[in-house]
């Protein structure tokens, strides 16, 4: 009389490694693109950059009396830069605190305005300022992006 075992059946396979991965990421979020500061340009907004504050100085409001009941709008313009360049940042409120000169920020959604024909960079509500741990690079204080002056030129379509 022989005896056989039945031969042990194999474990299943483990899933497959992508479904695992798809699980765990939310939808709509993707990795920030970091951007350089010489590579902003007029009428751009969704930059995500880490500059260095250099200088912040606060603006005084002029001309306001209509509005008194509304709660002041602070509002400091800060040299900020990078290995790169310099550029205008315009704080308002709860940023101006954050802008420290020596500090590095992380700046999401930022978006660039126009002002007397040169470029400020700002974060509305829709985006983020953030104070992070310092970085290594040494700023380019020499191309100040804030000091060209940008024309606005109606092209004719023929």
């Amino acid at each position: 009389m022989s005896t056989s075992a039945p031969a042990p059946t194999p474990p299943p396979p483990p899933p497959p490694p992508q479904q695992e991965q798809q699980s765990d990421v939310k939808p709509g979020l993707r990795k920030p693109v970091f951007v350089k500061v010489d590579q902003l340009k007029p009428g751009t907004n969704g930059h995500t950059l880490i500059v260095k504050v250099l200088e912040s100085n606060p603006v005084s409001q002029k001309g306001r009396s209509a509005s008194n009941h509304l709660r002041q709008t602070r509002i400091a313009e800060c040299l900020i830069g990078d290995d790169t360049g310099t550029i205008i940042f315009t704080a308002r409120n709860d940023q101006v605190d954050m802008m420290k000169p020596g500090t590095t920020v992380i700046l999401r959604n930022a978006k660039i305005d126009m002002f007397k024909g040169s470029m400020r960079l700002a974060v509305d509500k829709w985006g983020r300022v953030e104070v992070t741990e310092p970085a290594e690079f040494v700023v380019k204080d020499d191309n100040n992006l804030s000091l060209v002056e940008y024309e606005l030129v109606n092209v004719a379509e023929e």
